[in-house]
């Protein structure tokens, strides 16, 4: 009998946008991930588990808090699912991506699984983000959210 794969969706990205220095522009925040941690080294996004008991979107918001230090002004689910495949333990993710946009003048807060963060401007998102998955729901995030997509007022999930 042949093993089988498994198949997890139990993981959330949380993409941070504030508004950039030009009018109209935007930035993205990225962490690196500490040396010695999985992926040491690596930019990327605020990611994480979800935990018992939780929903996939109020487990952004934690991580968002947890590794980054921030409270959304504004908060979005994105349509699309980042599917990806882990070969260390032959795992299918299915990661859904959520947008909290926060201010101008938002500090980023680092928790030990990170030791440095950058902001990104918009047009570097192609260059500057390392997974094709990550880019995919980047360009439905700057085209549904920040561009006012049609899409928009229905992705808003409202926190307080």
């Amino acid at each position: 009998m042949a093993a089988e794969m498994k198949v997890r969706f139990d993981m959330v990205a949380c993409f941070v946008v504030r508004p950039g220095e030009r009018a109209g522009s935007h930035e993205l925040l990225q962490l690196r991930r500490a040396a010695g941690d999985f992926m040491g080294g690596a930019w990327s996004t605020v990611r994480g588990k979800v935990e018992e008991g939780e929903t996939a979107w109020a487990a952004a918001l934690r991580e968002l808090r947890e590794e980054a230090g921030l409270t959304p002004r504004e908060f979005y689910q994105l349509d699309t699912v980042d599917i990806f495949y882990l070969h260390g333990d032959d795992t299918i993710w299915h990661c859904p991506g959520f947008c909290a946009v926060v201010d101008r003048n938002a500090e980023a807060i680092l928790n030990s699984e990170h030791d440095a963060h950058r902001w990104i401007d918009r047009g570097k998102i192609d260059s500057e983000f390392l997974w094709p998955g990550e880019r995919a729901q980047l360009a439905e995030l700057c085209r549904e959210i920040l561009d006012n997509g049609k899409a928009k007022p229905y992705l808003r999930i409202k926190v307080e």
